[in-house]
Order: C-alpha cells, then structure tokens, then sequence
C-alpha cells in the first residue's frame, strides 16, 4: 500500500519541477521578447520616419524632448516628443507627420514664378509655438501666454500676431523680412538671378532686393564638431532667422563649395560668419584665397567669429571674445555682424624644407594666421592631437580638451623632452643671425593672443616693447625655458624671452627630431629648414565699438607714455 502514495508524491514533485522550470522560463523569456518587439518596432518607426523625412520638403529633426512647452501644429494637442523644422519652425507628433507635410509649407529658398521675376513676397505665417516673450505687431501685448496653440509668426520677419488681431490683410500685405533684412538672401532675389543665368546677364549689383542702399547678405558657415559641439543648435536658430540657403554645414560641404553663393551677390557686400575653432576659420581663409586665384577677388567677403573652439586666439584678437556656450542669443550675434567694422589680417607662407644630399621631397607648406612654435607648446599639441585621434569621443567640451593640455603640461616639466633646444637650433631674422640662450622652445606670434588667451609678447606688461599688430606685416619671436616657464607667462607672472621683430624668419633645424605646429596643426619634424614670408591679407570683421587687442595695447602704450612723462615734468 505504501508504493502508490510514493509514487504519487515523486509524480506531484516532479509536475512541482516543471511547472517551477517553465514559470522560471516564462520570467526570463518574457522580458528578452518584449524587448526585441520593442526594438523591432523602434527600428521600424524610426525607419518609417527617415523615408517621411527623406521625401518631405521640411528639415524635420526628431526630439525625444522638447525645449518648450509645444503644441502639434497639426492635431493641436500637447506633445513632450516629436518632429520639429529648424526652417520653418514647424511642430508636430509623430503620427502627424505626413498630413503636416501636405498641409504646410517650409521656407521657400527661391520663388517659381511663371512670369516676371517677383519684387515682393507676402508673409509665412505659422500657427502656435510662437518665440517666449514675443509681442504682437498690432495690440503690442504678449503672446503665446495662453496654453494651447495659439497666435502666428511670420517665418521670414519674425513678427507675432494674436490669433484676434490677424486680420485679412496682414494675411496678404508684404513682407518686411523685419530686423535683419539687410542680411537675409530674399527668394525673389534668387529668382531674378537664376533668370539673369539664363538670360546670360551677370550684373547682380543692380538687383539689390527692398531697393536698399546697405544690403550686406551674411553666410553663416558653422562647423559642427568643434570644440563644445555646439553647432547643430546654431544651425537650426539661424535657419529660422534667415533664409536656409545661406547656412551651411561644414561638414557635409566644403568652404570652397559654400562660398561659390558669393558670386550670385553683389560684389563687395558678402560677409561670412565663422561659427568653429581657429582652424575652422583657416578653412575658410583658404577658401577664401582659392576664391583669388580663380579671379574671383570682387567676391571676396568679410570674415566674422563665432569662437566654438579651445582655443581661439584668433577670435579673441579680432574682439570676438575667447569663447561661445550659448550665452549670447543668436539676434544679438547677427546685430554685432551686421554693425561689425572692417579690419586687415596677416596670413603668413611657411615653408618646411628637409635637410639632406638625397631628398627628393617637396618641400612642406602651410599657410599661418596665428602662430608658428617649436618646443614644449607644440609636444602638447602633438600628444593631443595623438590621443584625441585614438579616442575622439572622450573630447567633447573644452573644459576635457583643456584639462588634457595641463595634463601633458604637466608631464613635460618633469621630462623636459625639449632641454638644449637653442644647441640644435638657428634662428634668423630678416637675415641676420640670432644668438640663442638656453631655452626649450621658439614661438613666432602673428597675433596678439597665444596659449588660449595669454598675451605671450607683452608679458606681464611692466617692459614697454613695439606693439605687437595683425597688420604691419611683422612677426614677433619669443622664446620660452619650458613648459614651467609657459605657464608662469600665463598667469603673468614671468616675461618671455623676447628675440625680436622680423619680416621673415628663418629657423634651421641641425640634428634630431623635434615638435613643431602651425595654428594648432602639430608634427614631429627632423633636421630641416623652417622659412616663413608674407603671404596676402585677409578681410575680416571686428565688433563695432569693440576695440582690437592692437588697439587696447596702443592706448595702454600711450597712457604709461603719459605717465611717465608727467613724472619726469
């Protein structure tokens, strides 16, 4: 009798292990499956939103969070996630994509007309999601304030209105294209000009849009890897502010290609705004000077800064500041262009020649707007440029890029891999030699800026020495004892070793392998000879009412001038 009962409790506990082992497989199984269905569906919205994107006439960026509230411009319904056009300013979820893009359309980069060539164009308005702080052109109260979409905006003069303040003819009156009609490229305008094209007319000058006397249209080239990665955000905001075909992205297109639009222009009026680094804005120069040798020298534009990068000394020489996180608005960056002075830059020809009897190579050649250096400087900028190639995500802020700098500073005081520099080195100017005392390393200065915003040729300011210029065709030579002594000059606690004022340089490189750069741009080089000449000037554009570093070391000069004149009286 007792087998059966041992029998049926070995069946029940092993029915107990089944139904353990299947719910135990159901827990794992359940959750790796929902969360393959999840990606698979992920994977097929976000690829059913690229072909909608891909065909679409708007700029759409997908969001997974809004900056403002935001309200679907089509279903009017509140939406935290979606798509937004940095043209147009469109809003909209997910699933109203399609019926937006029948419904609306984006800034139009140039008119199709059938006839004529249009003069005037009425306004893009847009319902809702209008600009915090805004104010209505008719009653001059606020909008957007209520919370549901709401009021209009004109995507070309940024002008609000309340919804009961729209009447029928601001829906049909003209465009004014608002405050920065002297930057905007109108479409009409591009019209006309694409039908001059055809007609083979090239006198451009004479179609100047809202028959305007200072009509200086702005290309925006904005670089978005440099430094605090910031450029994807300013290339949406200047789309809404001016017309999409005079922003570009440079890296999806070349400077050469982009400025190509300065020959659609009237000539002499064009005027370019650098968002990126100082080498984005040597890019450009280069550009620029290419534009020179194709004989197109009544083209050339302006060049302005909006410093994105680490460094930037040249931005912070031509008074564009030592840095851009966003503190500006954009308005403001586009009034200081559009109000932004004249001035003349410097560019310098540097020729590397190799030594040797049996060197075939040609020689190196690099175009300098900063400065050229051998020594300390340029090993960190060679390990950072080394360690930055390795792994270029870890490089994302400049606070990280400048904290590798100290790091490799750092190291180099201790090994001073640079020691005796002046025993392997020759340093000429304007032909005549230079006699060398111990130093580690050479810097040659075209600006005032040096090091991230050391001023490296006046020091500590306590020895008047000629003024340091972008403009007078001199280059200033310092030396430096080493990385220490780099980092006493900029705190200003130590002067540098000051060799001269030349109009060509000459640095001959007798044995070993040193550390040499040009604006940022490092490489290890062995024994050669190291020429820079005048190359040509640049055009470029300095703050109005700002005054240059030039300018503040000149009436710093003339104030110690003065003082020490009063007390000799």
């Amino acid at each position: 009798m007792e087998r059966p009962e041992s029998s049926g409790g070995a069946s029940s506990s092993a029915v107990a292990d089944w139904s353990l082992a299947f719910w135990t497989l159901c827990s794992v199984l359940l959750p790796v499956l929902i969360t393959l269905w999840c990606s698979f569906q992920r994977s097929r919205r976000q690829l059913l939103m690229r072909e909608i994107f891909r065909k679409s006439k708007h700029d759409w960026h997908y969001t997974d969070l809004f900056g403002q509230p935001s309200y679907c411009c089509v279903c009017a319904q509140h939406i935290l996630q979606g798509a937004f056009c940095p043209c147009c300013g469109l809003r909209v979820s997910e699933g109203c994509l399609k019926k937006a893009d029948q419904l609306f359309l984006c800034k139009e980069i140039m008119l199709r007309s059938s006839g004529g060539a249009p003069s005037a164009m009425p306004h893009h308005w847009i319902r809702g999601n209008v600009p915090l702080c805004s104010c209505c052109q008719v009653c001059k109260q606020q909008c957007g304030t209520q919370p549901k979409l709401c009021d209009y905006r004109c995507v070309w003069c940024q002008y609000t209105v309340h919804d009961d303040c729209m009447v029928d003819h601001l829906k049909t009156e003209n465009c004014t294209f608002g405050e920065f009609r002297d930057l905007i490229i109108p479409p009409y305008y591009l019209s006309t000009i694409n039908q001059m094209r055809k007609d083979k007319r090239t006198s451009y000058e004479k179609v100047v849009p809202y028959c305007r006397k200072h009509w200086t249209p702005v290309i925006i080239l904005a670089n978005t890897r440099s430094g605090n990665n910031m450029g994807e955000t300013l290339l949406g905001e200047f789309k809404i502010l001016l017309n999409p075909v005079q922003v570009f992205d440079l890296s999806k297109i070349t400077p050469a290609k982009a400025l190509q639009l300065c020959t659609l222009l009237p000539c002499n009026a064009v005027r370019v705004l650098v968002c990126g680094g100082d080498g984005t804005v040597g890019w450009v120069l280069d550009a620029i000077d290419e534009m020179k040798i194709k004989g197109q020298e009544r083209y050339i534009p302006q060049v302005a800064i909006l410093p994105l990068g680490t460094g930037n000394d040249l931005s912070n020489t031509l008074g564009w500041g030592a840095g851009y996180a966003g503190e500006v608005p954009v308005e403001q960056i586009l009034r200081n262009v559009m109000e932004a002075d004249g001035i003349k830059l410097d560019r310098w020809k540097v020729q590397v020649t190799n030594k040797g009897y049996y060197n075939l190579r040609k020689p190196k050649v690099f175009t300098m707007n900063n400065y050229f250096s051998i020594g300390p400087d340029a090993l960190m900028a060679l390990n950072f440029h080394a360690h930055r190639e390795k792994t270029p995500s870890l490089f994302s802020s400049r606070i990280i890029n400048k904290a590798v700098y100290f790091f490799y500073g750092t190291k180099d005081c201790l090994v001073q891999e640079c020691k005796d520099l002046n025993k392997k080195i020759e340093l000429e100017l304007d032909g005549e030699r230079i006699e060398l005392p111990d130093l580690e390393g050479i810097i040659v200065l075209n600006i005032g800026y040096w090091g991230a915003g050391c001023r490296l040729w006046e020091g500590t300011g306590d020895e008047p020495y000629p003024l340091a210029r972008h403009d007078d065709g001199l280059l200033e030579v310092v030396g430096v004892h080493g990385s220490f002594h780099c980092a006493q000059i900029q705190m200003k606690l130590a002067n540098p070793l000051r060799l001269g004022q030349a109009h060509t340089v000459m640095l001959i490189l007798k044995s070993s392998k040193m550390p040499m750069q040009v604006d940022g741009e490092p490489w290890a080089q062995g024994p050669c000879t190291v020429t820079i000449t005048h190359k040509t000037r640049a055009l470029m554009l300095y703050p109005s009412g700002e005054q240059t570093d030039d300018e503040a070391s000149s009436v710093s000069e003339q104030d110690h001038v003065r003082e020490q004149t009063d007390e000799d009286v």
